[in-house]
């Protein structure tokens, strides 16, 4: 492999930049089990404040964040409403299940990662004996498996609607929210306002290296905690790590837009190879989903060969492949891989 490897394989594999790694070193720390470290305290209170929510909650992982806030709003039985290629769903090994003992009902997510409203209003159960008690309704903005696609304003307005005539708990998986507010130009506080609880990462495409947190109101945040301790994830000095998230909402966080755009410039250059079909107008954010039309070429074929040339990327099923921008990733190396590719299927 070629000694400069351009990975396009996720906004995961970024390295802390220098300003977090000196802030990681000057972090001010106490013990966060006992609400007593001054770096997590200000993280959970600023991104509180961004999503307008009365609290927040530091954990390690977007998939811990995930589990406490179903296991938050159901009880052990309970159904949980959630697309058929959600993060929660399909990436999370059961983990609501296995360890919550919560009940899945997945439903057709569609081409932009939303589902539909009568798809949802049917999945409800009614009230009945044979039946688990529908709790909560868990959605994806953006959606990983459909390609970051962003849930747009319509949409949330009629989730808003549809939790009313429910009173069905609502949880955000928003691991990405951050590139959709920038995608749309809005707010966080507005994305969110319908949701009870949202969990949002920093070591995706903010690329600070651990870490995601949970908001919600204050007897939510108070149940999220308990269950943070008893899954392993009371960290103690955890303001090393939160101090790099901050200088990743400082740093990061206003630039997402430059990994947007180099991920239209991809989209553009797949669109002109003959072997690839690709939506530009679907790839909303950061990641680029293009299907693979060679007779004799698969997609496994496919990334082993541009691996050979120093290029990552994932195949993600059947005939799609996935590659996702960040920080790390310059339009030099946009050009690079769009060579890559051309000579590969050639």
């Amino acid at each position: 492999m070629p000694n400069r490897v351009i990975d396009l394989r996720s906004d995961t594999v970024t390295l802390p930049t220098i300003g977090m790694r000196s802030a990681m070193q000057q972090a001010v720390v106490g013990d966060d089990v006992y609400g007593e470290d001054p770096t997590v305290n200000d993280l959970e209170k600023r991104v509180a404040d961004l999503c307008k929510k009365d609290a927040a909650l530091f954990v390690p992982s977007g998939t811990m964040a995930n589990l406490i806030a179903v296991m938050s709003h159901c009880s052990r039985g309970d159904e949980m409403i959630l697309g058929a290629d959600s993060h929660i769903y399909y990436y999370e090994q059961g983990g609501s299940a296995s360890i919550g003992g919560i009940h899945p009902r997945p439903v057709l997510n569609q081409k932009d990662g939303s589902i539909g409203i009568d798809d949802i209003l049917a999945a409800i159960r009614p009230l009945d004996m044979h039946s688990p008690i529908t709790r909560l309704l868990c959605l994806e903005n953006t959606h990983n498996r459909m390609g970051g696609r962003v849930l747009k304003m319509a949409y949330l307005n009629e989730i808003a609607n549809l939790k009313a005539q429910t009173g069905l708990s609502m949880h955000l998986d928003g691991a990405r929210l951050w590139n959709a507010a920038v995608a749309l130009d809005t707010g966080i506080s507005t994305l969110v306002a319908m949701f009870d609880s949202v969990s949002l990462c920093f070591s995706k495409g903010l690329g600070a290296p651990v870490g995601s947190t949970l908001v919600g109101d204050l007897e939510f945040i108070q149940r999220a905690r308990r269950l943070r301790k008893v899954l392993g994830g009371g960290m103690r000095q955890a303001g090393v790590l939160a101090s790099a998230a901050l200088v990743a909402l400082d740093e990061i966080w206003p630039r997402l837009k430059e990994d947007h755009l180099k991920a239209q410039q991809l989209a553009r250059g797949l669109s002109k190879n003959p072997f690839i079909l690709i939506d530009e107008t679907e790839v909303d954010t950061n990641m680029v989903r293009f299907r693979l039309t060679h007779k004799s070429i698969t997609p496994k074929d496919l990334v082993h060969r541009l691996k050979n040339k120093g290029i990552l990327m994932h195949a993600v099923g059947g005939p799609y492949l996935r590659a996702v921008t960040h920080f790390d990733i310059t339009e030099a190396d946009i050009g690079v891989a769009l060579d890559a590719i051309a000579e590969s299927l050639a």
